[in-house]
């Protein structure tokens, strides 16, 4: 028996990781394939006229063991991975792509979907179901239904390519980060970094068996030692390390892969009636086109320029001071919290202690309460990956009293939580939300989503808890908006379900969220020292308010020069042909530099969000959503932060998925358009 292709026992059918075997994978996924091309089949093969019910919706439907338990797979090859996963990933990618195109150009289908399509009219469609009708379609269309037999083979095996190569990318910039680490014996070389770190460090070390302190490029490892370590040489090895990942010529280079990559995206594009890559995806985004999105990016550029100017003349005359006349890049972290301190007399190791992690996941589990509802309740039964995982009940509270949480007679189940904070070996670097099973609506049963979000905050040691940098706790935060996009969900399909919205309205819920991180009202409630439970001062308080828009122009630039970068890489793959990748990488990004490019580093054969992840010609949509969540967070600021009426209103757009189009939900939650003059209000005043 494979524990994958049986119906899990668990509570709530959660993932029975404890059950799981690596050898369990490979054949369970060729047997969920074949299942799932039966079920497609039964579609084809139906000798009823074609409906909505027994095409659109039974197609909806199909392969929901084959999804949850690729989730499993590709999730664990995120968060937890090892040789034998990052294998099986090699093997299991191609034959994933190659049944993913199977039924994308299956002509039999594609004509039943087409039938149903072209004779919309007649089945007095609700919303959701045309809004899942025209995905499907479209969806179709876009992956190759329409071209002739020779063009969906050359299309099969391009996708099949891509799958393979942005793994292989992702893969490389994983071992690249891992393989380098700083050992440091002389305690002199460490001046500046605080105590608590540099017992990170020592840990670090001792895991190594070595003696003294030992630096990664782990992010809870790299920024501090950027940020506080006096020692400049050290400082410029180690970001030149950062900025050598897989940009050294060494096995684990990806400046050709990026290339390789490119030229398969623009091929693809091509096939499929399209300029570039860019405009083909820009189709299926709120921005609609590629010159829509470049004149985004550019105005802001235009306006945000001057101000990230006259930051970084402050950080200059700072460095100057300490002899430094020319600035560069590896010397921003440092004399940025230098200026920070001196302007608002925070620091972040300062800060640390009044946000423990607990304390922080027990502010955002209470801000959840209190705007929509929700309860958590930890589960010691419910499998888990990695013992450092905790797993959630979510429940939404009833006509009980929610200060009283033994009253709740009439609470709901909505959702499992699984969180994930800490580094480990096998865990790509950075934050993210997952799922593990989508919300759906079939047969009258509600089935509920398991979401996940995961982290790489600071380990707790022997000592001290976790203690987390003001910025990780608008991280958590950030993942935690995400999740509640998937937690709420409340649609009828599947493919319509929680984050399944177009790609550059995504990032609304997760970014609105931060902003309450910086009110007052809101921070008193959880800002408590670790040992005293003292509320961190009113003062410090006011400052954090105020230090929202600290950096925020050059935070801003290089936003924008991703952007950009990721724009003119899916416009203008051809330059390529003449260019390197580092190259290409200055050209793209010069508009927005602030410090001398270093001809030593590139960011783009590290830059996993747009080679591996889903932002490809959609690196713009975090700047995008910006504009919605300053425009959104108004809102509640001018009538209560925590306004029961637009909160209810809010839950409303987050519960919707993807049912509407984005702009419409927008409207319908604040009555009007995004206004740019938000974004640019909130950060330069």
């Amino acid at each position: 028996m494979n524990i994958l292709t049986e119906k899990f026992t668990t509570p709530y059918h959660a993932a029975p990781f404890d059950q799981i075997k690596n050898e369990d994978y490979f054949p369970a996924f060729k047997e969920l394939i074949q299942k799932s091309e039966e079920e497609i089949n039964a579609i084809i093969n139906n000798p009823d006229e074609p409906t909505f019910e027994n095409v659109i919706e039974a197609l909806a439907y199909s392969g929901e063991q084959l999804d949850v338990v690729s989730n499993i797979f590709f999730n664990l090859n995120s968060a937890e991975t090892s040789d034998e996963i990052q294998k099986i990933a090699q093997e299991v990618s191609p034959i994933l792509t190659g049944y993913s195109s199977k039924i994308s150009q299956n002509e039999a289908l594609f004509n039943k979907i087409k039938k149903v399509y072209d004779e919309r009219e007649k089945y007095n469609l609700n919303g959701e179901q045309q809004m899942l009708l025209n995905e499907t379609y479209k969806g179709f269309v876009r992956s190759g239904a329409l071209l002739n037999e020779e063009n969906k083979e050359k299309l099969k095996k391009i996708n099949m390519d891509l799958s393979l190569k942005s793994l292989q990318f992702g893969q490389n910039v994983l071992a690249s980060t891992n393989n380098y680490f700083k050992h440091i014996t002389n305690k002199e070389d460490l001046a500046g970094i605080p105590e608590a770190i540099l017992e990170q460090y020592a840990e670090e070390a001792k895991e190594r068996n070595l003696e003294g302190w030992v630096v990664t490029l782990q992010y809870p490892s790299y920024i501090p030692f950027m940020t506080y370590a006096e020692n400049r040489e050290l400082r410029k090895e180690i970001a030149l390390a950062n900025g050598k990942k897989s940009f050294d010529g060494g096995e684990f280079d990806n400046q050709d892969l990026i290339k390789e990559l490119l030229n398969l995206k623009q091929q693809k594009a091509e096939l499929l009636g399209y300029t570039n890559y860019a405009e083909y995806v820009l189709e299926e985004r709120m921005a609609k086109s590629p010159t829509k999105v470049i004149d985004f990016l550019n105005e802001l550029l235009t306006k945000a320029k001057p101000y990230a100017g006259k930051e970084i003349e402050e950080l200059k005359s700072l460095a100057k001071a300490d002899g430094i006349e020319e600035m560069q890049g590896y010397d921003h972290a440092f004399y940025a919290e230098k200026l920070r301190k001196a302007k608002y007399d925070l620091n972040d190791e300062e800060l640390k202690p009044y946000f423990p992690l607990n304390q922080v996941q027990d502010a955002v589990f209470g801000l959840s309460k209190q705007l929509f509802g929700l309860i958590f309740e930890e589960r010691n039964d419910i499998p888990k990956y990695h013992e450092e995982v905790k797993v959630y009940e979510v429940f939404e509270a009833g006509s009980g009293k929610l200060e009283d949480e033994s009253d709740h007679p009439e609470k709901t189940f909505k959702a499992l939580l699984y969180v994930d904070y800490f580094p480990r070996k096998g865990k790509r670097a950075g934050a993210w939300m997952t799922s593990y099973k989508n919300q759906y609506q079939k047969d009258g049963e509600n089935s509920r989503p398991h979401i996940s979000i995961v982290c790489n905050f600071s380990k707790p040691t022997k000592d001290t808890p976790s203690l987390l940098t003001f910025q990780e706790v608008t991280t958590l935060f950030h993942e935690f908006g995400h999740a509640l996009h998937g937690m709420l969900a409340n649609t009828q399909y599947p493919n319509l379900s929680g984050t399944s919205v177009k790609w550059d309205f995504v990032e609304l819920p997760s970014q609105f969220l931060e902003n309450f991180c910086y009110e007052p009202e809101f921070l008193k409630t959880f800002a408590k020292h670790y040992k005293t439970g003292k509320v961190l001062p009113d003062e410090k308080i006011e400052k954090i308010a105020q230090s929202k828009n600290f950096m925020e122009g050059y935070q801003t630039l290089r936003q924008l020069g991703f952007g950009l970068l990721d724009m003119n890489y899916h416009t203008k793959v051809e330059e390529l042909e003449n260019k390197s990748v580092k190259e290409f990488e200055d050209e793209y990004t010069k508009a927005a530099q602030l410090y001398p490019a270093n001809p030593e580093t590139a960011m783009s054969p590290s830059f996993s969000h747009i080679f591996q992840g889903g932002y490809s010609a959609g690196y713009y949509s975090y700047k995008w959503a910006e504009v919605l969540d300053a425009d959104a967070f108004q809102y509640f600021k001018e009538n209560g932060i925590f306004n029961p009426e637009i909160a209810a209103k809010y839950k409303i757009l987050l519960s919707s998925g993807g049912t509407k189009d984005p702009m419409e939900l927008y409207k319908n939650f604040r009555g009007s358009e995004p206004k740019v003059e938000s974004l640019l209000k909130r950060a330069f005043g």
